[in-house]
């Protein structure tokens, strides 16, 4: 079926003009009754491919964002802030492969306690947030990685999180950090039914 050029206009305009990322029935409702919005978002992504700016999909919703090999273009502030503490870093990764997760979670895998500004840290970077409460004796909140975290590390969904072998692969976990990559569950399956959805902080007080 050939799309309607105008039905592409109108999609291009929306999300470019978007405050935030949108999901498919959010361009759905502003699009003629009619439009084909799968095939039309897919034929946008193959124009942009390759281009200055791209396409792209991240988690449940679409965006622009700076192509990937001009990232450096951007990153002149980012250079400037503090690189995250390691205790930050395993947190983040505990979140990211067994969301979701509660406070007490993730000092059950880490082995240590966790101090507060660790997890206020990737709450306010905008990589972490509350995806509701656990039932379980005072209900205590439990997290999840966030629409951001994915466009910042090029996922299109949290199942593409490299495994336990791809990263000692690239030499991003040496010999004995093993044992924490294991610990963090790497390899797991994360659900299916974790939804999510949305820059680099600076250092916390642990590590």
């Amino acid at each position: 079926m050939t799309l309607d050029p105008q039905h592409l206009r109108m999609a291009e305009a929306i999300l470019f003009a978007a405050t935030a990322p949108l999901k498919d029935s959010e361009i759905a409702d502003r699009l003629p009754d009619g439009a084909d919005v799968p095939a039309i978002l897919a034929a946008l992504a193959d124009q942009y491919a390759g281009r200055g700016v791209e396409l792209v999909k991240r988690g449940p919703v679409w965006l622009f964002q700076t192509a990937p090999d001009l990232a450096f273009l951007m990153r002149k502030e980012v250079d400037e802030l503090k690189k995250l503490s390691r205790a930050a870093v395993e947190t983040l990764a505990i979140v990211a492969y067994h969301q979701p997760v509660s406070r007490a979670d993730i000092e059950d895998i880490r082995g240590v306690s966790l101090s507060k500004g660790t997890l206020d840290l990737l709450l306010e970077a905008g990589w972490v947030k509350p995806v509701g409460r656990r039932e379980a004796p005072g209900r205590p909140v439990i997290y999840g990685t966030t629409v951001e975290f994915l466009a910042h590390f090029g996922l299109e969904s949290i199942k593409d999180l490299p495994g336990l072998e791809e990263l000692k692969g690239a030499g991003l976990l040496e010999p004995q950090e093993v044992s924490l990559g294991e610990a963090m569950g790497v390899e797991r399956t994360v659900p299916e039914d974790v939804e999510l959805e949305l820059p680099l902080p600076p250092e916390d007080e642990e590590g």
